[in-house]
């Protein structure tokens, strides 16, 4: 079996805390190493453990999550520690979800998610992978949406350019913004939508779909489509 993921978990509320606890504790390749109550705990629990994944949530009674994370962050840039964030929450509000990405969350979760799917995003994260959950995804979205053009405007396709936000992702697309119709994709596909139904809704083809899609993930350095969101999200698209 392959080595097994080191995890911590960040939470006020004692039954979710017990609740994670346990549901982790049902996977072979997970590996609990402890818990904390608030922030500052937290914060120690990290610099300590080091773990490979970190769970965090967002409203803790001292220092909050997003708090947590940058103090955690600039923690780790004097250390060796590869430890990667996965963000708790119950809040879907715009201004959370930029805090924390911006903070550095590696990953967003709401509380509601299944179990299956929170330890799919553990596992994600562990790789490198940003995972984003679905209702968090909208919001992305909503980032990246061009406004409408004004009757009468003559124009050529608009594009939005991607201006990076940490040095990560500076230089993804510099030269390569993404144009209104791969951002039209890109906000079907994140809302559940195959290619058919893309092509479908927009009245193009399979294979014309499948190259907007390519040249998306291409343009954002992602492997799949939920990152692409992420990182647009981290890369501060505008409309």
């Amino acid at each position: 079996m392959d080595q097994k993921i080191r995890v911590v978990l960040v939470e006020d509320h004692d039954l979710t805390r017990m609740g994670l606890r346990a549901a982790l504790s049902q996977f072979e390749d997970m590996n609990f190493l402890g818990e904390a109550a608030n922030g500052e705990q937290g914060l120690e629990m990290l610099k300590v453990y080091k773990p490979d994944v970190a769970l965090v949530d967002i409203g803790l009674p001292d220092i909050d999550g997003i708090e947590l994370v940058k103090q955690f962050r600039e923690f780790q840039a004097g250390n060796e520690t590869g430890t990667r964030i996965v963000m708790l929450t119950m809040h879907d509000s715009e201004k959370a979800v930029l805090a924390a990405f911006a903070a550095g969350a590696d990953s967003y979760c709401t509380k509601e998610i299944a179990t299956d799917h929170l330890v799919e995003a553990i596992r994600e994260t562990n790789q490198g992978q940003a995972w984003i959950d679905p209702a968090i995804a909208r919001i992305v979205l909503g980032q990246v949406r061009p406004q409408p053009t004004p009757v009468g405007m003559v124009t050529t396709e608009r594009t939005v350019a991607i201006r990076a936000v940490d040095s990560d992702y500076e230089q993804i697309i510099e030269s390569y913004p993404l144009t209104e119709r791969e951002l039209e994709i890109l906000e079907n596909i994140v809302n559940g939508c195959s290619n058919a139904q893309v092509a479908e809704r927009l009245y193009i083809t399979v294979g014309t779909v499948k190259t907007h899609v390519r040249n998306i993930l291409n343009k954002l350095g992602a492997s799949d489509r939920t990152q692409a969101a992420v990182r647009a999200l981290r890369a501060g698209l505008i409309s």
